[in-house]
Formats: structure tokens, C-alpha cells, sequence
């Protein structure tokens, strides 16, 4: 292959040892989930990143959502939201240490640390009106406002994206029907004659609004089980549900020796113990820590290096850029726009063997303008996403998972700067003892209690809650508690039973650890039963020497409007 692809490598620090504590590898906690990132911009405007998620013909891509005004559009990078992800993901890591007198294995990785009826006729002409349309990437856009007055405004639309070629026949009038009435226009996206279903990639709307909002009540019409939605907002302050519950989770129903295999199971359990309608706050920091997270410093080097570089031959250029930037979204497509190829040369063909038929004379290429194409189509959406994460200060992360039948209130985001930092980093402090048994000290304040090695004894199923506090944030103070579950986990957790009435009635051992006066003993450690709610910031251990750990949808049927997830802002309300 003459072309060379970018290796992206997943960086994973190994266990250190030091002394007696063992600092296990933080992995990422990771979610298959909807993705969107908003900025709440400070000048009326929001920006947001909306992924898009199809399986199926090309021919029969559309996807409907609806928007304030008439909005700025342009295409963004997969990649910069994978690398966000990546970087962001909560991960949970246990520091270990031996009970004094235990002898300390010599080869060792302790267990732990994971990641983890329709209107009849044609509506008038100016029923429906075209806003604004145009190309942006792979997409053909439009968007429309349509007559409130009408009978049925919602009919209207949908006929009227019917007949400009628009596949809407799973989309229903009565979920358009309150955006109208609401005064939304509709954007409406297909894929032009040139693209196919692979070059689908998120979009970038920027419009006026007030507050973020998710219109999550289209997405049921092609929505999974437990559907993930994941949600990062750029603002001067935390972000929080406005709307929505606030959830803090029972750390002791996951399992921190493997954690991705529980994490999404537990969030699930405690948004369906909030009513299907909370988020959790996986991540709450100042925007410094994210710089250069979505786009490198080498790489924007490199960028640098091959626009103000002179080259003997396109193929030459073609070769060094896609050393770089060859796995970007949209690469290929650029390759395409702006390249000539012999006959029956696929740009598949092309890439993978640049230099095949850099000599060919049925080869051709601008290297002007594929320079203006690449910087277009690959480089500018993850320049633009790295430079709007630093743009506001703060960047919050929400991810809860919703089921079809949860999605009747669409999700607003508000803002409070009362509100304490969420690490990503959860740290938790396990004990080993010389039997084999073990003990380890949650971050919530807990302690879980085990007999073998690498075996959680907690698991979902059982009494326990999933979330232990469930919370209404406002837009200043510490928020309403409205469920706490505390005292009832650490009581079950202690070795007590739920009683009919939801109260615990403690065993003979409420430590747990067999001699009836709390658990670990040996260090000091007691018992958290009436231990106050803790809140999603990670824990830090007084052990050892400090090791630390670094932070980090299914696809549609064809035939479903990929209503998906239409990421928007609350319309500014104007007296």
C-alpha cells in the first residue's frame, strides 16, 4: 500500500508499584451512545455538533429536525468526537495496598481498573417556503417554515418533503405537530447524487437560541432499547439537566474489577429509577483540561508543513497528506472532487496505491484545490471542534440511556456555577489481607466487603438502588435532593435486609467483615452506614505513595427518518 494511514494509538499506562500500593491501569469506561456537542456560545447563539447514525441505502437517507430561525450549516469529524470521547470517558481505578504483616506478591497486577388524517390537496405555495437550502459535504439541505395557520401544519411539511424527494414515511404528523406550533422551522438533510450512505458525518448548526435542548421525542420513532445519550456542553459554567433528574450512582453495583462491564447497566437502572428522565454527570472541568484533545499540536504542525510546502508532482502531495490525514472524515471525498482518474480506477484504487498511477496519463489532479478541499472537508471540522471546546471556559459531560417509551420530554440544559468539578477519574482504595480476602473503601464512602480475588460480590438484580441520590438542580445553590439512598446501601451493603416498608433492618455484622465492629479494622477503615450522599468526584486515598492515573446507536432501518437525536437550542424568548 503506498499510501500510508495514520496509526492512532491508544495510549494505556501499565500498573506501577510502589512499595506496598499498586496503582492499577484507569481504562475508559466506554458507551456505544448518540453524540452531540453544544456550546452555549455567550452571544445568543449556540453551536452544535450532531452525529448522524445510518445503516442503509443511500438513496434513502433523510434526516428531519427541527431549528430556530434559519441556521448556519456545515459539516464536522467523527473523528474529533471519537477523540473526545476517548479523552473524556469516566474510568474507575483501585489503589492497592497489603494489610501490614501480608507478604506482597513480587509479580503482581493487582485485579482492578477498568473502563470502561391528511390534508387533502397540494398546500398553497406559501404554506411551505424554503429558507435557505444549499451543499455542505456530502449533504443537500433545506430549510423550510411552514403556515401555523393551517389545519395541520405537520401534514403540510411532510407532504411537501415527500414530493421534493425527502423519505419521510416513518416519520409521524403528531411528532412535527409541537415544534410547529412551537414556531421551529424544519432543516431537512439528504445525501447529493455524488455521495453514498459511507460518507454520512455529523453536522455543525450554529443558531439563535437561549438553552440546549434535545427534541427527544422524534428519536422514539427508530429508537433502541436503552438507547445511550451522551452530551458535552461548552459554556462559562457547569451545565446541568434543567429539566431532567441530576444522578449520582451507587458505585458498589459496579463492579471496579470490570468495570465497562457494568457501568452502562447501572446507569440504566438509575435513569429508569428517576422515571427514565435523569443524566449523570460523568465529567465537569475547566476547558484547560481538554486542550489538545481533539487536535493535536504535531498535527496542526504537520498541517502547517504540507500547505506551505512546494511539491514536484500531485501524487507526491497526495502521498504526504494522507500520511497524516488519510483516515479523517472525509479525505476520500476531497480525493474525489478534485482528482481525475484513468478509466476503471475506483479512489478506492487510487489511495490505496497513489503511486500505481502517478505516471498514467489518464491521471490528473489541482493541487490547488485539493489543498483548498482538504483544509475544507478534513483539517477546518476538527480545528473548528478542538477551538470550540476552548471557546467558553467550562465543558460538562451528561450521558444517560432512555427506551422509546421514556423519550415524552424533551431534555434542556442550564447552567449553575455553584456546582463543584466532577474528575473523570474515580479512585478507590482496596486492602488485601493475608487470607486472600479483601476490602474495598468507595469513593461514595462505603466499603465492600470480598472473599476472592477479582470477584465483586455486588452486583444489580438485588435490593440495592442503582442510583444512591436523585437530585433537581437549579441554576444556582447545591440543588433539591429528592431521593437518597444512601443509609439503605450501606445498610445492605453491611450485611442488612430491605423490609416491605423500604427500610433496612441491619444484621449482626453491619461491617460485613465477621467481628462485628465495621469493616477494615486492620487500617483503620470503618463502616459508611448514615454516611451523607456523595457526589460523582472521585475519592482520594490516603495510602501509598500517590500513584495517580490519567483521565481518559444502533443504526436505523433504511426506511426511518433519521429524526435522530435533533440536537438543538431552546428558541430565545423575546417579550
Amino acid at each position: 500500500m503506498c499510501a500510508a494511514a495514520l496509526a492512532q494509538l491508544a495510549l494505556t499506562p501499565s500498573a506501577q508499584a510502589c512499595g506496598g500500593l499498586f496503582c492499577n491501569s484507569a481504562q475508559p469506561v466506554n458507551q456505544a451512545a448518540e453524540r452531540i456537542i453544544f456550546s452555549e456560545n455567550g452571544d445568543g447563539t449556540v453551536t452544535a455538533i450532531i452525529e448522524i447514525q445510518y445503516e442503509g441505502p443511500a438513496a434513502s437517507f433523510s434526516w428531519v429536525l427541527p431549528v430556530p430561525g434559519v441556521p448556519d450549516v456545515n459539516v464536522s469529524s467523527t473523528l474529533a468526537l471519537d477523540r473526545l470521547q476517548q479523552a473524556t470517558n469516566p474510568t474507575y481505578q483501585l489503589n492497592t495496598t497489603f494489610a501490614d504483616g501480608c507478604a506482597v506478591p513480587q509479580a503482581t497486577s493487582a485485579p482492578g481498573g477498568g473502563s470502561f388524517d391528511q390534508a387533502e390537496g397540494d398546500p398553497a405555495a406559501d404554506d411551505v417556503v424554503v429558507l435557505d437550502s444549499g451543499s455542505v459535504g456530502p449533504f443537500d439541505f433545506e430549510v423550510i417554515s411552514v403556515n401555523v395557520e393551517l389545519p395541520d401544519p405537520a401534514d403540510a411539511a411532510l407532504m411537501w418533503l415527500e414530493d421534493n424527494g425527502y423519505d419521510v414515511t416513518a416519520l409521524a404528523p403528531e411528532v412535527l405537530g409541537p415544534y410547529l406550533a412551537d414556531g421551529l422551522n424544519l432543516i431537512a438533510f439528504r445525501l447529493n447524487k455524488d455521495n453514498d450512505a459511507g460518507s454520512i458525518r455529523p453536522v455543525l448548526l450554529t443558531y439563535d437560541s437561549e438553552l440546549p435542548f434535545i427534541p427527544i421525542r422524534p428519536t422514539a420513532v427508530a429508537a433502541n432499547p436503552n438507547m445511550g445519550v451522551m452530551v458535552w456542553v461548552v459554556s462559562a459554567s457547569r451545565a446541568i439537566p434543567k429539566n431532567y433528574k441530576a444522578l449520582e450512582l451507587n458505585e458498589a453495583l459496579i463492579d471496579w474489577f470490570n468495570p465497562n462491564d457494568t457501568y452502562n447497566d447501572v446507569v440504566s437502572a438509575a435513569a429508569d429509577e428517576s422515571g427514565g428522565q435523569g443524566f449523570v454527570t460523568e465529567m465537569a472541568l475547566p476547558d484547560t483540561r481538554l486542550e489538545q484533545t481533539v487536535l493535536f499540536e504535531w498535527e496542526q504542525q504537520e498541517w502547517s508543513r504540507i500547505s506551505s510546502q512546494t511539491y514536484s508532482s500531485a501524487a507526491d502531495f497526495v502521498l504526504d497528506a494522507s500520511s497524516v490525514f488519510g483516515t479523517w472524515d472525509g479525505f476520500d471525498d476531497a480525493l474525489a472532487k478534485t482528482v481525475t482518474l484513468p478509466d476503471g480506477v475506483s479512489i478506492e484504487d487510487f489511495f490505496n496505491c497513489v503511486r500505481c498511477y502517478s505516471d498514467d496519463p489518464g491521471f490528473s489532479a489541482d493541487q490547488t484545490m485539493l489543498l483548498q478541499e482538504l483544509f475544507d472537508m478534513v483539517y477546518k471540522p476538527v480545528l473548528e471542534t478542538e477551538n470550540l471546546l476552548m471557546s467558553r471556559g467550562y465543558v460538562t459531560r451528561l450521558y444517560t440511556t432512555m427506551s422509546a417509551d421514556e423519550m415524552t420530554l424533551d431534555p434542556i440544559f442550564d447552567f449553575n456555577e455553584d456546582l463543584d468539578d466532577v474528575e473523570m477519574v474515580r479512585v478507590a482504595e482496596q486492602v488485601m489481607d493475608c487470607e486472600g480476602g479483601w476490602h474495598v473503601n468507595l469513593p461514595q464512602g462505603d466499603t465492600v466487603i470480598g472473599e476472592e480475588a477479582g470477584v465483586w460480590p455486588m452486583s444489580l438484580g438485588g435490593d440495592q438502588p442503582a442510583a444512591r441520590v436523585i437530585m433537581q438542580l437549579g441554576t444556582s445553590g447545591q440543588g433539591e435532593v429528592l431521593v437518597d439512598n444512601s443509609e439503605v446501601i450501606a445498610g445492605l451493603i453491611g450485611g442488612g435486609t430491605l423490609d416491605e416498608d423500604g427500610t433496612v433492618t441491619l444484621g449482626d455484622d453491619p461491617g460485613g467483615d465477621g467481628d462485628g465492629d465495621g469493616p477494615g479494622d486492620e487500617d483503620g477503615v470503618d463502616g459508611a452506614a448514615g454516611s451523607p450522599a456523595a457526589s460523582l468526584t472521585g475519592g482520594d486515598g490516603d495510602d501509598g505513595c500517590g500513584c495517580s492515573a490519567p483521565g481518559g446507536g444502533g443504526g436505523n432501518n433504511a426506511a426511518l427518518i433519521l429524526f435522530a437525536l435533533g440536537y438543538l437550542a431552546m428558541r430565545r424568548r423575546r417579550g
